[in-house]
């Protein structure tokens, strides 16, 4: 007698509050190790694949868990070496102007917000999000060329919009605007 296989909202409801302790003994937070735990039913939903016991679900899930957990982490790391090597702390912006970065950072919400819609939603979900070009696609339905060209179209405006400010923002986002 084959036992039924349980539906991907089953196998969620059944294994999400495990998983995400489990994540969350890698990330330390609760918002994150839950992003953790959806990011792989995600990936798990958009390639299905078939397994023949319980355990071996468990044993799968686990893994996945603790794969997305370990890359994101690596991933931190590498962002925060790059943020160290690329400027040192005692190193001050080299700029006349007096614009603060409250001011500033005004001035670049203010630019965003004056990119079209469906434009400033793909460099958002880009930038803010840190979605890739695939996932932002599938997201909002529209082809990764699409994408890519809504990315290039924000990029000059912003460019053009921020000139002035170039070489600020470049040292606050390196430092880490906060």
């Amino acid at each position: 007698m084959e036992s039924a296989i349980p539906s991907i909202d089953q196998i969620y409801l059944d294994n999400f509050y495990g998983l995400q302790a489990y994540a969350f003994s890698f990330v330390k937070e609760d918002v994150l190790a839950e992003d953790m735990v959806h990011n792989v039913f995600l990936k798990l939903m958009e390639k299905p694949f078939k397994l023949q016991q319980n355990s071996s679900l468990k044993s799968y899930l686990y893994r996945a868990v603790h794969n997305e957990c370990i890359n994101f982490l690596d991933r931190q790391k590498v962002r925060r070496l790059h943020q160290e090597q690329a400027v040192p702390d005692d190193v001050q912006p080299e700029s006349g102007d007096t614009v603060d970065q409250k001011e500033l950072k005004q001035l670049i919400f203010k630019a965003i917000n004056s990119l079209p819609e469906q434009c400033r939603t793909v460099f958002q979900l880009s930038r803010f999000e840190e979605l890739k070009y695939a996932e932002i696609a599938m997201e909002l339905g529209i082809s990764v060329k699409t994408v890519e060209k809504h990315m290039i179209k924000a990029l000059k405006r912003l460019k053009i919009q921020l000139a002035d400010y170039l070489p600020l923002l470049l040292w606050l986002f390196i430092k880490g605007i906060r």
